[in-house]
């Protein structure tokens, strides 16, 4: 299913599987036109099943976003209850639209979310690709090595990664936990830097920036999401000044 956040023309709000990836594809052409030579894109995004020709999902108390009008209907090449692929076939996509495709991350979730379906396992992981604008880019593999028992205690960071997911009282559900972020921060900009997020959400890609001392420019179409954002960023902005006397 999709997820209603509430605003008209919303990605994720179209007809069709070929219709989303076509205006996701739209959307990161621009991010590559203003990128920096050097830059990189971090890209995560889950995947979905095909229907099964259930009706709409009405309202969730506990996660209202996840309500929608309607169910897109299953794709042409698709059957009922099949895995979508949405994650690969948008790498494809933008892969084909001049991107550099140069890695998938499994971000693994140890304290995913319980399923009811009782014929396939429950997923556990959705994918992080890094892309290029590029084929010679900046990226600070020091900045992001992992601990092991050899070389001096590290190592180049591995493909999965395993990182708990984190829930934001006054936020919809998805909610990026900051160590997500962080690693995709430190390799690929340098310290001041300029971040574009262009689907700001709750705001942690902003707030990880602040941490490490980059700067942010976000995009978020609805209102309530970007009040969210901007109390987190002033927080987080406060927590992090220094004072001499």
């Amino acid at each position: 299913g999709l997820r209603d956040y509430g605003i008209a023309g919303q990605t994720g709000a179209e007809m069709s599987v070929d219709e989303y990836i076509e205006k996701l594809v739209s959307i990161f052409a621009q991010v590559r036109r203003v990128l920096s030579d050097e830059g990189t894109l971090w890209l995560n995004i889950g995947d979905s099943y095909t229907s099964g020709n259930r009706t709409w999902r009405d309202n969730d108390k506990k996660n209202p976003a996840r309500a929608m009008s309607y169910r897109p209907p299953t794709p042409a090449g698709l059957k009922p209850k099949d895995l979508i692929g949405v994650p690969w076939r948008l790498a494809f996509a933008l892969q084909s639209d001049g991107w550099h495709l140069r890695s998938d991350i499994i971000w693994h979730k140890p304290n995913c979310q319980p399923e009811s379906v009782k014929d396939r396992p429950t997923q556990a992981h959705e994918y992080l690709f890094l892309m290029a604008k590029s084929e010679k880019y900046y990226y600070d593999f020091e900045a992001i090595k992992e601990p092991t028992k050899e070389n001096n205690g590290l190592r180049n960071r591995r493909t999965v990664w395993s990182i708990n997911t984190e829930g934001l009282k006054e936020a919809h559900f998805a909610v990026f936990p900051p160590s997500l972020v962080k690693p995709c921060i430190l390799a690929g900009s340098k310290p001041s830097s300029l971040v574009l997020d262009p689907f700001l959400g709750s705001g942690t890609v902003a707030e990880v920036c602040i941490e490490t001392g980059r700067r942010c420019v976000g995009i978020e179409l609805n209102p309530d999401y970007a009040e969210i954002a901007q109390k987190r960023i002033l927080q987080k902005r406060v927590a992090n000044l220094s004072f001499s006397y």
